[in-house]
């Protein structure tokens, strides 16, 4: 599983002092293991003390970081949805054909989605079992950045509208349709893995979406 430090490029890690580099790679090595055995074990079959041993660290360690199970659980989740949402705000926010920028906005979802299949099961696993107190403070943050990236996907069909490469439709309901159908092929990767690579639906479903909003 790739690692990585959500805000910090390998050049801005080299210019912090030393003991903040440690202090991220420390925090970063907490968050791995806790995604690990989360993906193992489930998230209510983890404790903190199994973590801390799991990265190799006192408890002491972790609780410098986090206060608790809920809050290293809510920090891996909104980590994930930042790096999420800052490669599809980098993708929309492009001056090009809307066509092309759409293509590379779908392309990016499956892209991310596959490298994060950990985080991404383990999500939908807890969202969708009695975990509502775990998520309670987290869904409002995660919310913002969707209705950010779906008004900046939006956006882009109302540039395709004016430029004649999309129909007169509703904006808004373009993206929501757009965003609903990835999802769903989206999550029939972690469902049923095998008959979605066989299947390559989301190919289909793009293509049937492209051939109801573009201009004939």
């Amino acid at each position: 599983m790739a690692a990585f430090l959500l805000g910090e490029t390998k050049t801005e890690m080299k210019n912090l002092p030393r003991k903040e580099r440690e202090r991220l790679l420390q925090r970063r090595e907490i968050l791995d293991a806790a995604l690990k055995l989360f993906s193992e074990k489930g998230y209510h079959n983890v404790s903190v003390h199994e973590i801390a041993k799991e990265a190799e660290f006192g408890i002491g360690t972790l609780y410098k970081f986090f206060a608790n199970k809920e809050e290293l659980y809510k920090a891996l989740i909104m980590e994930v949805g930042e790096k999420f949402h800052f490669a599809f705000m980098q993708v929309l926010e492009q001056e090009q054909d809307p066509f092309q920028v759409i293509k590379r906005f779908i392309a990016k979802r499956q892209e991310l989605f596959s490298e994060n299949l950990p985080v991404m099961r383990l999500y939908f696993a807890e969202t969708r079992g009695a975990s509502f107190n775990v998520r309670a403070g987290l869904d409002r943050e995660l919310i913002k950045l969707y209705d950010e990236g779906l008004a900046k996907l939006v956006s882009v069909f109302e540039r395709g509208i004016k430029e004649g490469v999309f129909r007169a439709l509703e904006p808004r309901h373009m993206a929501l349709t757009l965003d609903g159908m990835i999802n769903a092929f989206l999550y029939q990767i972690i469902t049923d893995p095998v008959r979605s690579r066989e299947e390559d639906g989301l190919s289909t479903a793009t293509d049937i979406f492209f051939r109801g909003v573009l201009v004939k």
